[in-house]
């Protein structure tokens, strides 16, 4: 009888064996030569993958610039040049490193290098006599020679990680790779060498293996090499035989940037991208990826890390067959190709007929020509491709052979050869269905001043390229970059004039750009670059950017003024957008603003010579300004205040001006705010003088000149073609004290005491008070002057120096519409400079208000 605990065991299910954990999936690596240049970075390779998860396969490169020596070797075997002597010196810096590495020769890595060195030379003279008798160098022997490198590389590292003892193996790709070479490039023979490849692991099933990169076999068993950037081709594909979870690229940048640092410094790291914005910008020449690099990652959907092995902290690039979009911008970065030439044919006889496309490009193929960038109108007058420079003669020649008969006719005009060309590419998936991409980028390379010869998007709406003159790369790279808030837009900005107001700019200058440097959000980042500053004699040029704190300080080991080459400096080529801040009132250097806007530099100003000045050069101004630079001058009426901003605004709505009064002095306000006749008007005058409110010589305020320049500047906004000469202007310094010096006038000043007393009396008399007043009616009429305003006039009750101006209008026509506040003071002239330069930097795409938005 069974026992109650046998019977119990019978009735329970037999229990399963406990299924084997999961093996953990291999993680690739892939290590380029800058990573191994030396027996230090080896060691820092080997450290940073005792860190990393395992079971690890590791690709190795050559150490830094051996493939490029190995193919001189070889190169100069064949042409029966000397080449012991580099041989020589190769093998030395292997030794040295294997030296430094396996010091006490536990993995006979001297040895084995020096056999090794042993057979190069042994293949060098073969391939040497072969050459002298006549021999070209075979492709097979070529091949040989120029994977050594990776094959010692992977030696070495291999000691540096503790050899076959700490268990790491060595896979000699050359044992499992077959390739062979594609109309593409040169492809695998996937069924052979995954045939290959478990073979090898059967005898070899270490968990950890080091990999030599760039080397393979034919399907003949003869050595052969996967081509420049072969180590990454190499990496992709063992990543996918080891059926990794990921494969990692250490290299020398942080990751894949937004553009190439050389040319945008502000260019930064992407923390993801897709398979398809990689290959995007890779085929445009950014430091990412050959694109066939990506196809075996791609086919296996195996993600691709891109990070820095002298900064593993770096989180790097992660390439996916899908990356979430990040940030505001649909743009992930921007690539630029040189060197380009564009070729277009052109001609009536084109419209319509159908095979001229693929007779062109025909034509190109069998000559050899690569095509980059295609353009074709609807209309089908053109054709037109971007080619590269050095093949832009014979492209040109193979499409006038092919369309020989038709030029002959007339029906085509002929092909024409365009070198000097630049092909810039936006890239991103994010562009995909949003609307104004293209408009924001056109936008943007058009303030830059940049003209866009051809246009070229795919149906997958992943790139836009566009075709621009080479000259107008690197600007053209930057103000597209800025556009898409991958970096702070950069204005280059030269100030002339330090006096009073230029120096109040430059501390408000101090105080403000590290608060935009600093902005969390890149697109409310503004990078006012301050690269000059001039006086009337002197300037100081920084090719980098001057401390406004310090610019004045500059001056004085600067050298003698040059507008042209001041202008020029502001106007650098690698620096999108140019300004010029005018604080000097010199009516030559206004004289400079249309030559300046032409050249699209963009100019402030709080001078009013240019706006009320000669009328020719005026209407100058605004030619130039039209497709050239912006012109803001704000502050040469009312200060800070916003008068051409309000009356602009009020004739862009489509209201009509009626008139325009106000008090437009500073000095002119205080002085008849104070007067009441209790004190004498030269009283008031000395006093306003030892208060820094006049001018050195105060006639240069009471002779209404300077309120007089102001209306004119009003009257032209309103769109009358006023000048200076047309205006009624009362001074109120009598004539015979005009023309007297500046010190005998002070001496004197009690002469204006009657005059003007008997003015407020007659004011006081109608029950009205004095006031100095700017008037302009509907007719165009223009006067500046003394006025006894009605009570409860606005000028009646304005404080100080404050500015006040009326506008009447259709809408404002009971009840006008007045700005008022202060208008006088280097500071408030200096913060409504300010102001314009910032209005001009939201006008080109800066966005520098982030703490308020």
């Amino acid at each position: 009888m069974d026992s109650p605990a046998q019977h119990a065991s019978a009735e329970r299910p037999a229990q399963r064996p406990a299924p084997e954990p999961a093996q953990p999936r291999h993680r690739a690596h892939k290590f380029g030569g800058s990573s191994v240049a030396d027996a230090d970075r080896y060691r820092h390779v080997a450290a940073l993958l005792q860190d990393a998860a395992q079971p690890r396969a590791v690709v190795v490169s050559a150490m830094q610039g051996v493939t490029d020596a190995l193919t001189a070797l070889a190169e100069s075997a064949a042409a029966g040049r000397d080449w012991q002597d580099a041989w020589s010196a190769l093998r030395d810096q292997h030794l040295a490193t294997a030296y430094r590495l396996d010091g006490a020769d536990r993995h006979a890595l001297v040895s084995w290098l020096d056999a090794e060195c042993a057979m190069l030379s042994a293949l060098l003279t073969r391939i040497a006599e072969d050459g002298a008798e006549g021999s070209a160098l075979d492709a097979h022997d070529f091949a040989a020679v120029q994977g050594l490198g990776e094959v010692w590389s992977s030696r070495l590292l291999q000691a540096a990680l503790g050899g076959e003892d700490a268990g790491w193996a060595r896979l000699d790709a050359r044992e499992v790779l077959v390739a062979h070479p594609g109309e593409l490039g040169v492809a695998v023979d996937w069924p052979r060498t995954r045939e290959r490849f478990a073979a090898w692991r059967a005898h070899h099933p270490q968990p950890d293996v080091v990999i030599t990169g760039f080397v393979a076999r034919d399907a003949d068993g003869r050595p052969a090499t996967l081509g420049r950037n072969g180590s990454d081709y190499s990496g992709a594909i063992f990543a996918v035989l080891f059926d990794a979870e990921d494969l990692t690229i250490w290299t020398d940048v942080d990751g894949v940037l937004s553009a190439d640092p050389r040319l945008v410094p502000d260019a930064v790291c992407l923390p993801a991208m897709s398979y398809a914005e990689a290959c995007e910008l890779a085929y445009f020449g950014a430091k990412v990826l050959h694109p066939q690099t990506m196809a075996p990652a791609m086919q296996a959907r195996l993600p691709i890390l891109i990070r820095n092995s002298r900064n593993p902290a770096a989180p790097g690039t992660r390439i996916a067959d899908d990356a979430q979009r990040t940030g505001a911008s649909p743009v992930k970065g921007l690539s630029l190709v040189r060197d380009m030439a564009l070729l277009e044919l052109s001609g009536a006889g084109l419209i319509g007929v159908p095979g001229t496309a693929e007779r062109m490009f025909a034509a190109l193929h069998a000559a050899g020509v690569s095509v980059t960038v295609i353009s074709q109108g609807s209309s089908e007058h053109s054709i037109c491709c971007v080619v590269p420079a050095a093949q832009a003669e014979r492209a040109r020649d193979a499409v006038r052979d092919a369309f020989g008969e038709a030029i002959a006719d007339g029906q085509v005009e002929g092909v024409d050869a365009t070198p000097g060309i630049a092909v810039l590419a936006a890239v991103g998936d994010g562009m995909v269905g949003m609307p104004g991409v293209s408009a924001r980028l056109f936008e943007g390379l058009a303030r830059a001043r940049v003209n866009i010869r051809a246009i070229a998007q795919g149906a997958s709406e992943r790139n836009i390229s566009v075709a621009i003159d080479d000259v107008d790369a690197v600007r053209g790279l930057r103000a597209a970059h800025s556009a898409f808030w991958l970096s702070p837009a950069t204005l280059s900005v030269g100030l002339i004039g330090p006096g009073n107001v230029g120096r109040a700019l430059l501390a408000q200058l101090a105080d403000a750009l590290p608060r935009f440097a600093d902005e969390p959000r890149m697109e409310h980042r503004l990078d006012l670059r301050l690269r000059a500053v001039a006086s009337s004699r002197r300037m100081a040029l920084a090719n980098g950017r001057l401390d406004p704190a310090a610019a004045i300080d500059a001056l004085a080991e600067g050298e003698a003024l040059d507008l042209d080459r001041f202008a020029a400096h502001i106007r650098a080529e690698h620096l999108p957008h140019a300004l010029i801040v005018d604080c000097s009132g010199s009516d030559a250097v206004a004289a400079r603003y249309p030559e300046w806007l032409a050249m699209g530099i963009h100019v402030v100003t709080p001078s009013k010579h240019a706006g009320s000045g000669d009328w020719a050069r005026y209407r100058a101004i605004r030619e130039a300004e039209k497709r050239g630079g912006l012109f803001r001058y704000e502050a040469t009426v009312g200060a800070g205040l916003p008068v051409i901003q309000t009356l602009r605004s009020l004739l862009d709505t489509g209201d009509a001006l009626t008139g325009i009064e106000g008090v437009l002095s500073g000095t002119l306000a205080w002085l008849f705010n104070r007067y009441d006749g209790s004190v004498p008007f030269s009283a008031l005058v000395a006093e306003a003088k030892g208060l820094g409110y006049t001018e050195p010589d105060p006639r240069d305020d009471l002779s209404g000149t300077d309120v007089a320049r102001k209306l004119v500047i009003l009257a032209r906004e309103a769109g009358a073609s006023l000048s200076l000469s047309d205006i009624d202007i009362e001074s109120l310094v009598p004539a015979d004290l005009q023309s007297v010096s500046r010190e005998e006038f002070l001496e004197r000043l009690s002469e204006l005491d009657a005059p003007m007393q008997a003015r407020l009396d007659a004011a006081r008399a109608q029950g009205r008070g004095l006031r100095y007043l700017a008037q302009l009616d509907a007719d165009g009429q223009a006067r500046v002057g003394l006025a006894m305003p009605e009570p409860g006039h606005a000028s009646l009750s304005s404080r100080l120096t404050d500015n006040l101006i009326q506008f009447r209008t259709r809408r404002y026509a009971h009840n006008p519409l007045v700005v008022q506040g202060p208008g006088a003071g280097a500071d408030v002239t200096a913060a409504g400079v300010f102001g314009d330069i910032l209005a001009i930097a939201g006008t080109l795409g800066a966005r520098p208000f982030g703490a308020h938005a």
